[in-house]
């Protein structure tokens, strides 16, 4: 039975962690971010899905802080741009990307396409690797939406002013944390992960 005190998770993003914070907390294991670990590496998502750049992440940072790490990869996928921005979504408007530059692409690239046609899904894969590197849980999820017109909302981040979950009528920017928790791809994913974890521990 491996011992577990706490999972890095393999990013930065504080937002990330706060989401994923609550799902993890019933196993009695704490999440830390790349933040708490200066000697951290900086890995190369070169891969060409979510899965090659999640398990990238886990695998590269795993062998090099010798830690329990959850690499995580997400991102949106809009019908209307063929995909786009898919793999990319961090660094769709360039190396120096921010959100707001992001989303004002987004907005931009999609222009007056019609509502019916700006169908989204935001996709995350999870991956957990040892403190040797090896691939110990996978898990993918996904949530289904739209793109609107313009931003609503100061909560979450990335596209999440844009992302508007139909039956809810209300952008991921608009939802509360708690309600987010329950429909993100992230909220999701990390569901599908925790019995896994649960049968590690």
């Amino acid at each position: 039975m491996p011992d577990i005190p706490y999972i890095v998770l393999g990013t930065g993003n504080r937002g990330k962690r706060r989401e994923l914070e609550a799902l993890f907390s019933p196993l009695g294991i704490e999440l830390r971010t790349l933040a708490d670990f200066p000697e951290s590496i900086s890995v190369v998502e070169d891969g060409d899905t979510f899965a090659a750049n999640a398990g990238l992440k886990a695998v590269e940072q795993a062998r090099h802080l010798g830690q329990w790490v959850l690499g995580e990869d997400s991102g949106l996928l809009v019908d209307a741009l063929d995909g786009e921005p898919g793999v990319f979504s961090a660094r769709f408007s360039g190396p120096e990307a921010t959100d707001e530059s992001n989303n004002r692409l987004l907005l931009e690239r999609l222009g007056d396409t019609p509502v019916a046609k700006r169908t989204a899904g935001y996709v995350c894969h999870m991956t957990l690797a040892d403190p040797t590197g090896a691939i110990q849980a996978e898990s993918e999820a996904s949530c289904r939406g739209r793109i609107v017109f313009e931003p609503r909302g100061q909560n979450g981040f990335g596209y999440d002013p844009l992302f508007e979950v139909i039956e809810y009528h209300h952008t991921f920017g608009e939802l509360s944390a708690t309600v987010k928790a329950q429909l993100s791809h992230r909220a999701r994913a990390a569901r599908r992960l925790v019995p896994q974890l649960r049968a590690l521990l």
